[in-house]
This record gives structure tokens, sequence and C-alpha cells, in this order.
């Protein structure tokens, strides 16, 4: 489909190729990647390019529908939803072949009276303290797994990889331990894996055989120091347009609520991005944005489909120029996300579907 709207997230895919590659130089040569694309890819549709996913054996998502998305698109290899599903999406796995985690007696209970083969990684507890299998537990929850479900792997969450590194390695011997209880009753596990994105930068110990590289993948930070520990290139930039330019008095109000008035004669130019598109009202009257190489601030209340921002004192600005939202150079994800009190995983997966995509495939 053509792409006619002004406002578009340009996606590099060379860039998120060579994410990959600094990744593995992180890795041991027996350890695998299975590469985490829910929410679209974190927002950037690049779980849809089946030229880049199919380089993997396994990959991880969110949600059984996700998965199903996945199947639908062509994907052939093994998919693992990282949550334990809901009961009534046991169809789907099993028709759409899916891999799931497994945390609950009360889930394990509807998998076994399917009599159909799933296949399942076993989610431990080691002190997320979101869901899991307890420790002490494990040997009793595995007695009760019936002959048509396939231990295929083991997995964990680690809390605070980047920032508690004696927290982290309790929950590593925590797993290990349950690691030694499974495979002490002669299961033998195909995956074992432990380590996102901070894990992989802080907690190498812990790679195991498999890791969920998330946020790194797509060449943004997992902490304050993460391009400290490895070089990234952003894959995402967020674009619009300007699409209309008026000079207003002074003593105009400007957007909803009258929140902003000018204190002089101002050249106000609107931008189609709104709160419907994931540009957050947050930013309304405190956010900027780069325009022909200067710093337009937003004035007026965001809308839900587009928003205003002060182009004063840009020379020749006009409708058409190109509109900066975030690039990753003259604004980052991560300065936006501070300005919304939020982090720049929220910022990028919350891109509205009805912005387009456009991939790019170009060195930078």
């Amino acid at each position: 489909m053509e792409i006619t709207r002004p406002t578009i997230m340009e996606i590099n895919t060379n860039n998120f190729k060579y994410n990959i590659s600094e990744i593995k130089k992180k890795l041991a040569p027996n350890v695998e990647i299975m590469p985490v694309i829910k929410a679209n890819g974190y927002g950037t549709h690049l779980n849809m390019r089946l030229d880049l996913i199919n380089d993997f054996n396994i990959v991880a998502v969110a949600n059984v529908d996700e998965a199903v998305f996945l199947r639908e698109l062509g994907f052939k290899k093994e998919i693992f939803v990282l949550n334990q599903p809901y009961k009534d999406e046991l169809n789907k796995i099993v028709k759409y072949d899916i891999s799931i985690g497994l945390s609950s007696d009360e889930f394990l209970e509807e998998l076994n009276k399917l009599n159909q083969k799933v296949t399942v990684h076993l989610e431990l507890e080691t002190g997320m303290g979101r869901t899991g299998i307890r420790i002490d537990h494990l040997e009793e929850f595995i007695a009760k797994i019936n002959s048509n479900i396939n231990i295929e792997g083991a997995y964990t969450h680690l809390s605070s990889a980047d920032n508690d590194p004696e927290y982290t390695k309790e929950q590593v011997d925590t797993f290990t331990k349950g690691i030694n209880i499974i495979e002490g009753l002669n299961i033998n596990l195909k995956y074992k894996h432990v380590n996102a994105s901070n894990g992989i930068l802080y907690s190498k110990e812990s790679d195991f055989n498999l890791v969920r590289p998330g946020i790194i993948m797509y060449g943004y930070p997992s902490s304050d120091d993460t391009f400290d520990h490895i070089d990234l290139k952003p894959v995402a930039k967020l674009k619009s347009k300007i699409t209309f330019l008026k000079t207003v008095k002074e003593d105009t109000s400007i957007s909803y609520g009258r929140t902003y008035i000018t204190t002089k004669e101002t050249k106000v130019a609107t931008i189609p991005i709104g709160y419907a598109d994931g540009f957050r009202r947050e930013l309304s009257n405190k956010g900027y944005v780069f325009i022909n190489g200067h710093k337009a601030n937003i004035i007026g209340r965001v809308c839900m489909d587009s928003f205003m921002a002060d182009v004063s004192e840009i020379p020749d600005v006009k409708v058409g120029d190109e509109v900066i939202i975030w690039d990753n150079i003259n604004i980052t994800l991560e300065e936006l996300a501070k300005e919304c009190n939020t982090i720049n995983y929220e910022i990028l997966s919350t891109v509205s579907e009805r912005v387009p995509r456009v991939f790019i495939d170009k060195e930078e």
C-alpha cells in the first residue's frame, strides 16, 4: 500500500541486523538467541519481517494471539509464549503448534484434560515475585504432568540484573537448583533461559543456552549505562510534516483549555500526530520537536490527532517541512521518555498502529 500520511515511523533493518551481531559477540558459541518480538516488535513491526526473524530457530511473544499472527504470516519455526495463557486459548495453542510457559496448578489441570501434545517451558519463581513455580513445589508439580505434555525448557525472569548483582546471583542459584531437580527426574531440557537484555549485559554467568534480548535488539538502552557495555544502533525514527501554518497576534489562545496564551506575535505550525498516534499528552506545553535543524517548542495541549509548535524563530519555515519527533540524534527516545515520566520501552511500543512503518535498508 502506498504511504501517503505525513507521519511515519522509519525502521532501519540494517541497524537491527547490526544489533543482533553485537549481541552475539557477548555470548558463548553454544548460546542461542530467542528474540523477543512481542507488541509487534516493541512497536517497530520488525516481527512482520520474516526475512529477518527466519534467522532464528525460536522466537518469543507475549500472548497466544501474537503467536497466531506470526503463524498466519507464515513463520514456521518455534514460537514461545512467555506468559502463561488462559484456558480458553488451548485450542489455538494446539491448532497453531505454539509452545507456552507453564507455572500454575490450575492451568496444568486444563492442559492434562486436553489429551493432545503440547510443548511447555516451566517457569520457575526465583525472586521476581510475579509468576512461576516455587522450587519447593517443583517436584510435586512435575509429578502431576501428563505424558501428552512435552517439557522442552525451563526459564525464569531476573528482576534486577542491572543494579543488584547479589540478588541476581541468588536468583540464578535458585534457578540452577530448579534445573537440577528437573534433570534429576530424567527430563532432558532443550532450552534453559534466564537472561533478557539486562542479564545479557550484566550477568554473563546466567546465559545458560538461550537468551531473550528485547529492547537492546532494537538499539535502545535497557539501563543508564547500557552503551558502556555494548554498541547499539537505534532502529526507529518518528517523523511528521508541517501541514498548516499561521501567524497569530499576542494574547491568542492555542489548543484546548486555553493553557497557552501567546505573549507576542507568533508563527504556529500544526503537526498531524497526536495522542491517538502515541504522541504523549504529557508533552503539552513542555515538549519540543526539531524542524530544519531548529528546536520548536510544543505550545498548547496535544490533541488526539495533532499538536502545535512555535516556529517563529525558524527561517523560511513552510508547509511540508519535515518534523523530527525523535531521531536518536536531535531528540532521543530516552529524553522524550524522561519528559513523560516513563521509560523508552513505553514510548516505543505505544506508537499507534495507525502510524505507517516504513522500512529502510541502509547504513547509518
